[in-house]
């Protein structure tokens, strides 16, 4: 529910951007299906634990919320998911665009300083750059599933974080929990979602996944976090049954 407040703030951002209306319902349909995907009660819940101020706790969600419906709509694009869009070869891109002006709009009116949003910035080109050897993979092994997991989630959630928890007292904290909270939600989804990554694997090479990922479920819970409670128990079932 939480999450929702969030979503509502995210299309009031969009609002004011004056796009073009059939713009804004493009990127509408790119928001929905990150909103069914993405962290948005995670987000709100962290923010309240952070105790940041409630108008920047909704910026600062609803920034983060653009980055990361824009790096949705560009791994769905990648995989030939994208079933929102018309057309969405060509759509898509000029949508990922304005996804991500979006999200640098609204980042830099939520309290944050410069260098701030410069060092997020890089981390999630980062996070990106091992898509392009995703993409490019047709065997995958431990070592490139926990590479690609280490990018892709770890990093795109430590600087999630670090936005969201700038200047608080969390702030230090930001880029070990965002690791590990990427990294143990990702195998876990590709788990339940039976994706290559990891069920293509030998058996050996699935353990060792599944037990470096139980590792970062067990450092989320030596945080002592109310914030990490729902997504754990999302989490430690599936870890749990592999």
């Amino acid at each position: 529910m939480s999450g929702g407040v969030l979503f509502q703030e995210s299309l009031r951002a969009l609002a004011r951007s004056d796009i073009h209306a059939l713009a804004q319902s493009d990127v509408l349909h790119a928001l929905d299906a990150a909103r069914r995907a993405g962290p948005l009660d995670l987000l709100y819940d962290c923010g309240a634990e952070a105790r940041l101020p409630r108008e920047t706790l909704l910026t600062r969600g609803a920034a983060i919320f653009f980055s990361f419906a824009a790096g949705n709509l560009a791994d769905d694009l990648a995989d030939g998911e994208c079933t929102y869009l018309e057309e969405p070869s060509r759509t898509g891109p000029c949508v990922q665009f304005i996804l991500q002006n979006l999200f640098f709009a609204t980042a830099s009116r939520s309290n944050v300083g410069c260098d701030v949003l410069e060092s997020v910035s890089c981390v999630l080109a980062r996070a990106g750059g091992p898509q392009l050897l995703e993409v490019r993979t047709r065997t995958w092994t431990a070592e490139l599933a926990r590479l690609v997991g280490e990018s892709i989630a770890g990093l795109q959630y430590s600087a999630y974080l670090r936005l969201l928890w700038a200047g608080t007292a969390l702030e230090p904290r930001a880029e070990h929990i965002g690791c590990a909270l990427g990294v143990a939600g990702h195998v876990a989804k590709d788990l339940s979602t039976h994706d290559p990554r990891i069920c293509s694997l030998p058996a050996d090479d699935v353990a060792t996944i599944v037990a470096w990922a139980r590792r970062q479920a067990d450092a989320l819970r030596k945080e002592n976090l109310a914030c990490l409670d729902a997504t754990l128990r999302y989490i430690d079932p599936i870890l749990n049954a592999a």
